[in-house]
């Protein structure tokens, strides 16, 4: 049991980063930082897009406009940290309790 909350706390983990590197990734192509032509930074782009997008889309659809701003990543990774990490910490103590 202790492994596998171990692991579900490691991929909230890196989920966060990934998060991260996708917001730091998107300022830095739409400033021209990075060039999207340049087939490797596509591939990367695409592949954060598709890692983060199925998360962050139901969740601007919830948020009101914000005149371009897009406060999505930061609501995911607040719930995240103090919504779905102390559900998932107390599931396990629950358990731990009941002798599971």
């Amino acid at each position: 049991m202790f492994l596998i909350f171990v692991v579900l706390m490691r991929l909230l983990e890196i989920y966060c980063w990934i998060l991260l590197i996708s917001c730091i990734f998107v300022n830095l192509y739409a400033f021209g930082i990075l060039d999207g032509r340049n087939q490797l930074v596509w591939k990367i782009g695409v592949f954060l897009e598709r890692l983060t997008e199925p998360v962050l889309a139901p969740v601007r659809q919830i948020l009101p406009s914000m005149g371009g701003m897009d406060f999505s990543p930061m609501v995911v990774l607040l719930g995240i940290r103090y919504v779905l990490e102390p559900v998932l910490r107390s599931m396990f103590m629950a358990a731990i309790a009941n002798g599971g």
